[in-house]
């Protein structure tokens, strides 16, 4: 059984890797091998959520990678794996074949890959890998026309967002080694002990809540619609702002150890889905109002783990991921069509193009809470989870459902409206368009819509209370009639107003709306408070670097040199006095030169010359005659002679 959840895993990594480095060398193959890889992906992991496999290896000394599919995972495996095989087939007739369609597919599939270790990891080490290759594949996806620096920048501001609030999980991986949890299995972190369980909850805590784009980390996900619309719709829906949501599901035992973690997250989810449903409402984009809405739907979520309920969220996260993935593919394919996604110009594209109409007004109407759809269904759901935690949670998500209901039926309200006089007017203001639709296109918009509109059976009081066992809890509580009453008369009303106001201009004062049509002004109130902060240190820094550190070292460089330019000299001086002595000594040798030539040698060459001369003179005597020889004996006696007569 192991070999099914690594072959889950290893199929969409393996194939992405590869078609990622093909590049645009098989750019007309790509598409329908990365749309194979997506549906037999789906297979194995629809055999994973029947036989939850469960399979580990040794990672470290002392820790190991687990993976397991468990009745939480099961889901999301599922989930996952289903949302990506629409996309990518949707995507296949959005991309032409002067786009780079390897890098785009193996992106696709190497991050959904990435999401489903994050949902069947068992360990904190591997969960950690796979959250970063999470991270380092949506920057490349968002700013996946990288040609464009606007695009780029928005991949940045992503990913440095996200980047930060992960650094929450390192630090509750180093607090669980810290208290003794080697393992860091993560079902033994609840057990970690006091304080070292609280870094590990507020390390987790914030990482979740920043991946899942709940406040104060919102504004990331309005950047991230840069992104192509086919990677807006995986990204957005089941795969990366629900990775951080599913980890609260998955780690309710850790919050509820706390005390604190539970409500501190459930309040953040409460306000997220409150305050990010009117951006929402603001917004004149369709793109920004659906990215506003899931920030706003996936704080449903995060009540629901906050407030214990598993199989609430776990509803919620399942019907979210259908309705808002196939609302992205509509809005896509009409940003194909007409090269806009600007609300105003999109009046009557539904009745231009009918199936992206009736499948947008199939999840407009589910976005909206609407009964009998999914999300009616599953908020009540988690409505119920929140209100046996507290009144005001309810109050507060009771008033973010009607809110929700209130930007979807604005945003079905114009692109069901009659066409304007002059509708190209408002047409190719982004780019190009093409005026039809993808043949690749009405078949996962199809299948995404109809899930959006029947996921609501696993709210039914049958299916809840399976889904409620196997997620582990049995004792959840399930709404009571006056709760769904009312949340479907407050869904009723709001819709019927925000349809009879949407025609009129809103009577909310104009700072306001835009301060909401900003998401808030995060984004600027971050640059204000971390980023500006933050580069103006590091200028100081580099200041005092140069002034101080590279100043010290340039002094120190300046003294070495006038040292060297001193030995410098005392060195040449050296020299000098070496040259001179060496011109005395030439001297000394060239006067001794002369004397040796002059005097010495003349001497030597004189006696010599004097010895030679009286050779010569003995050698005249020698005549070899004896009357002269006889002559000379008589003239050499009386010489002696004379000499002995004079020395007496």
């Amino acid at each position: 059984m192991s070999a099914v959840i690594w072959l889950l895993i290893s199929l969409p990594l393996g194939a992405g890797a590869v078609l990622g480095v093909t590049g645009t060398r098989c750019n007309r193959l790509v598409p329908a091998l990365g749309v194979a890889v997506a549906v037999a992906t789906l297979g194995v992991a629809v055999a994973a959520s029947v036989t939850r496999p469960q399979s580990s290896a040794p990672l470290f000394a002392g820790m190991r990678a687990g993976l397991a599919v468990d009745g939480l995972s099961a889901f999301m495996v599922v989930t996952v794996a289903a949302v990506t095989t629409a996309v990518l087939a949707f995507a296949a007739g959005e991309f032409g074949p002067d786009e780079n369609r390897g890098r785009l597919f193996g992106l696709m599939l190497v991050f959904s890959g990435a999401m489903l270790v994050t949902v069947t990891a068992t360990t904190l080490p591997l969960l950690l890998m796979a959250w970063e290759v999470m991270g380092a594949t949506s920057w490349a996806l968002i700013g996946y026309w990288w040609r464009r620096p606007e695009r780029v920048r928005a991949a940045d501001t992503a990913f440095l967002t996200t980047r930060t609030a992960d650094l929450g999980l390192y630090l509750a991986a180093g607090a669980a080694v810290a208290g003794g949890a080697g393992s860091l299995d993560l079902r033994a972190l609840p057990d970690a002990p006091s304080p070292w369980l609280h870094v590990i909850t507020g390390g987790v805590v914030v990482a979740a809540l920043g991946k899942s784009a709940q406040l104060p980390f919102s504004f990331w996900l309005s950047r991230a619609m840069q992104g192509p619309s086919p990677v807006s719709a995986l990204l957005h829906s089941a795969t990366m702002v629900a990775a951080g949501a599913y980890l609260l599901l998955r780690l309710h035992p850790l919050l509820a150890a706390t005390g604190w973690a539970g409500p501190l997250v459930a309040w953040t989810g409460a306000v997220t889905a409150l305050f990010l449903g009117v951006v929402a409402v603001a917004q004149r984009d369709l793109k920004q109002l659906l990215a506003a809405s899931t920030s706003s739907q996936l704080g449903f979520m995060v009540l629901a783990a906050g407030s214990g309920g598993i199989a609430a969220g776990t509803t919620q996260l399942v019907a979210h991921a259908a309705t808002k993935s196939g609302l992205f593919l509509a809005a896509g394919a009409w940003l194909t069509a007409l090269g806009t996604k600007h609300l105003p110009a999109l009046r009557g594209a539904a009745r231009t193009y009918r199936l992206l109409g009736t499948a947008f007004t199939v999840g407009a109407l589910t976005l909206a809470g609407l009964p009998p759809l999914s999300l009616w269904a599953a908020k009540d759901e988690v409505l119920a989870s929140a209100y046996a935690e507290s009144t005001g949670l309810y109050a507060v998500g009771l008033a973010a459902a009607a809110v929700a209901a209130v930007y979807s039926i604005k945003a079905l309200w114009y692109v069901t409206q009659p066409l304007p006089d002059d509708p190209e007017a408002g047409y190719d203001t982004e780019r190009d368009g093409t005026r039809r639709t993808a043949r690749t296109t009405p078949a996962p918009l199809l299948v995404l819509t109809f899930a959006a509109a029947v996921l609501g059976v696993l709210a039914l009081p049958g299916p809840a209370s399976w889904l409620k066992r196997l997620v582990g809890a049995p004792d959840e509580p399930s709404p009571k009639p006056w709760e769904v009453g009312l949340s479907a008369g407050v869904a009723f009303a709001a819709a019927g107003l925000a349809w009879w106001w949407a025609s009129r201009p809103a009577p909310v004062p104009r700072p306001a709306v835009r301060w909401a049509r900003g998401w808030l002004h995060l984004e600027r109130a971050a640059h204000t408070v971390v980023v500006r902060p933050v580069l103006r240190l590091a200028r100081a820094l580099a200041v005092f670097d140069d002034r101080v550190v590279d100043g010290a070292v340039r002094q120190v460089a300046r003294g070495g040199l006038a040292t060297a330019r001193i030995a410098g000299r005392v060195d040449d001086g050296i020299d000098a006095a070496v040259r001179q002595t060496a011109r005395g000594g030439l001297a000394g040798a060239r006067l001794a030169g002369r004397v040796d030539d002059g005097g010495i040698d003349a001497g030597v060459d004189a006696v010599a010359a004097g010895a030679r001369g009286l050779g010569r003179a003995a050698r005249r005597p020698q005549t070899g005659l004896l009357h002269q020889y006889y002559a000379q004996a008589a003239l050499g006696f009386a010489v002696l002679v004379l000499i002995v007569l004079l020395v007496r």
